[in-house]
């Protein structure tokens, strides 16, 4: 803890677009990759020889036409660039649908069979992804009225500081903004604070959305909603992003009929829904693109 506390004291801010000196050969630039709120790609300017070498490094490369952020920049011309390619070979399908089918989910499960929604997400990018279309679809008359819940106080903390960065938002969320002060917000919706708050969820009957943490399902509160939903057939467990196969979230995407949580044994009686839509890394299409402001003859 001490080495954290430390750590965090040499943090300093900086703003993208804007070269700044870390060595007396190096020079660093950040440029927005529009992956998650306050991710850049990290580009250096190095004397050495008598010659000036420029490399740059993607980090992870977010989504041209990200339904909040704003797309990756343009950045100067590179000698060398390291990227990613955690969707190299694959081609995401459209955003667009992605909100339909949650709305679906809501509405087979909650309005339908009576049951509840589990959606385990990433408390940065993910869950504001979710609230942001959840929000959309009740300005527009879509949302059924049901109760909405997001149980992780993470989650809580990093909408917060989603809210206090538009100048990240892309055009059609500040366009949203001039009609919507919070686009995060609905009413409905619910944030829970306390472990006590969060284990009265297990004891309500009526249906409901649940958004928790992890985005894999193997940690956090979500585990005991999970263990709580998945012997239910009227409950559905919504996958919404990449799980690590050995997850708890991976095995149920895989089918698996029975699973281990804290050491119990569990039979998949809930729906396990997919939406694979909702990433927010970019797929061949958008590396392709974050490329091409480069000249391959420089």
């Amino acid at each position: 803890m001490e080495d954290a506390k430390r750590a965090v004291e040499q943090l300093v801010p900086v703003k993208y677009g804007e070269w700044f000196r870390i060595d007396e050969d190096v020079e660093v630039l950040f440029t927005d990759a529009g992956h998650i709120i306050g991710s850049a790609c990290v580009h250096l300017r190095i004397q050495e020889g008598g010659k000036t070498e420029h490399v740059t490094f993607s980090g992870d490369i977010g989504r041209y036409g990200d339904p909040i952020l704003k797309s990756p920049e343009e950045f100067p011309q590179a000698d060398y660039i390291i990227m990613e390619s955690t969707y190299g070979s694959t081609l995401h399908p459209h955003i667009a649908p992605a909100d339909e089918e949650l709305l679906r989910y809501i509405h087979e499960t909650c309005v339908m069979k009576k049951g509840k929604l589990i959606i385990p997400a990433f408390s940065v990018g993910r869950t504001q992804e979710i609230l942001y279309a959840l929000n959309r679809a009740q300005l527009a008359g879509k949302l059924p009225a049901v109760d909405l819940f997001v149980d992780s106080p993470l989650s809580l903390e990093a909408t917060q500081v989603t809210r206090m960065h538009p100048e990240c938002f892309n055009r059609k969320v500040a366009k949203m903004l001039e009609v919507d002060e919070d686009v995060f917000s609905f009413p409905g919706l619910r944030y829970i604070k306390t472990v006590e708050e969060s284990k009265m969820l297990n004891f309500r009957k009526e249906p409901c959305v649940i958004i928790s943490a992890s985005g894999m399902a193997e940690a956090g509160r979500v585990k005991h909603h999970i263990a709580n939903n998945i012997e239910q057939w009227k409950n559905t467990i919504l996958i919404v992003g990449y799980c690590e196969p050995q997850s708890l979230g991976g095995r149920l995407m895989r089918g698996a009929k029975e699973v281990s949580i804290y050491g119990d044994k569990y039979e998949v009686k809930a729906e396990v829904g997919i939406i694979r839509a909702m990433s927010a890394h970019g797929d061949y299409e958008d590396m392709s693109q974050w490329l091409a402001c480069q000249n391959p003859r420089m």
